[in-house]
């Protein structure tokens, strides 16, 4: 196969089989061990290899060495976050209940409803990435605002990750609230610097002219904030942990700010 064989629409499609395609032996791997929650370890491979291939399939534009070098940076970062943090703990609380209610044969159901599911809102959050590799578009003052914003974010949420992991494994700190560094400023900085991300990314692809793609930050901070992000970690902690109450009361759940006295 070679450059310009494909148009940017067959190379996307071809990348979403690629995701799905890694989606497979994921699944097979969480049958096996019994935990389906091993899909937010392949979660940032979903969307990296997307315009990995596109930028191999179609003539790409010079956005695309940066943006996959910085993607692949982050895709390995979080990757690694996750398989380090999970290490020799039980299936996740969220997939528990995922499995809870999708019983029985949940471990077929879960090859549609955790990993290709995973696989294809990937390939939508990297529709921006997409986009921007594939355009010939000259760069402009958004590339640079989107690429500050985008790295910005991966360092924010890296510095966030690295202290709350810090803070974990210290055993006088069990029982707990981290409230300090980051986490002084926003109950859930780690959500928000990937958050910027992804508007940094669709910064990007908005000065290659797909503005379109704007889906992919919208989705993400949906999913962020609504759906497997903040409501869902939140959603009986302050039952469970009455000194996360407290915390709820006095610091911003996403936007970093001062906290209330």
């Amino acid at each position: 196969m070679n450059a310009g064989s494909f148009t940017v629409l067959q190379a996307a499609l071809v990348g979403l089989g690629a995701g799905v395609a890694l989606a497979i032996p994921a699944w097979i791997a969480s049958v096996i061990r019994r935990d389906a929650s091993i899909v937010d370890t392949f979660w940032s491979w979903f969307i990296w290899l997307p315009p990995a291939i596109v930028a191999l399939l179609v003539p790409s534009g010079s956005r695309a060495p940066i943006l996959i070098a910085i993607v692949a940076l982050w895709a390995i970062r979080l990757s690694g976050h996750i398989a380090w943090r999970s290490r020799g703990q039980p299936e996740d609380h969220r997939y528990q209940a995922i499995r809870q209610r999708n019983q029985p044969g949940f471990a077929w159901k879960s090859l549609y409803l955790v990993f290709g599911l995973q696989a294809v809102l990937g390939w939508i959050v990297s529709w921006p990435l997409i986009a921007a590799v594939a355009s010939p578009a000259p760069w402009g003052m958004l590339d640079a605002l989107g690429l500050a914003l985008l790295v910005f974010g991966l360092v924010f949420e890296a510095i966030a990750d690295t202290q709350l992991a810090r803070f974990r494994a210290d055993p006088s700190r069990r029982g707990r609230v981290l409230d300090q560094g980051l986490w002084r400023y926003s109950r859930h900085p780690n959500y928000f610097g990937e958050c910027c991300v992804w508007w940094g990314a669709w910064l990007v692809a908005a000065s290659a002219g797909a503005w379109w793609s704007v889906l992919s930050p919208l989705l993400m901070t949906v999913l962020l904030l609504r759906v497997s992000g903040v409501a869902l970690l939140e959603k009986d902690i302050g039952e469970r942990r009455p000194a996360y109450a407290e915390y709820i009361r006095r610091t911003n759940a996403f936007f970093p700010g001062r906290p209330a006295q």
